[in-house]
């Protein structure tokens, strides 16, 4: 019985709605997404395309392979300091695989 109960309790206590992922993508806006493409002179520079939407209101959002995470933590230390730049993001992916919670921040292998 008393293993039972200790199962129960470590199931229940673990967080099964995220999944710890690395990726490899780049920090962008909500604004631009995957593609910074239309906003014309601004958007020939990633970094500050992405630095200058957020500053207009947009999020920080996370892109790889052409799909874009929410990043739930906006005021993640190293958001700023990366924008527009291609990464490896560590985090706390939802189930629905949507957002992100960042835990780390690196520069990508190149």
């Amino acid at each position: 019985m008393k293993c039972m109960l200790a199962i129960g309790v470590l199931s229940f206590g673990l967080p099964i709605w995220a999944a710890k992922q690395t990726l490899t993508g780049e920090i962008s806006d909500s604004m631009c997404g995957a593609s910074h493409a239309g906003m014309g002179d601004m958007g020939k520079k990633p970094k500050d395309c992405t630095t200058g939407c957020v500053k207009s209101g947009a999020k920080y959002v996370f892109v790889s392979d052409g799909k874009v995470y929410a990043i739930q933590n906006q005021n993640f230390k190293t958001l700023a300091a990366n924008a527009g730049a291609k990464v490896q993001v560590t985090g706390d992916m939802d189930k629905e695989g949507k957002n992100i919670t960042v835990t780390k921040i690196a520069p990508a292998a190149k």
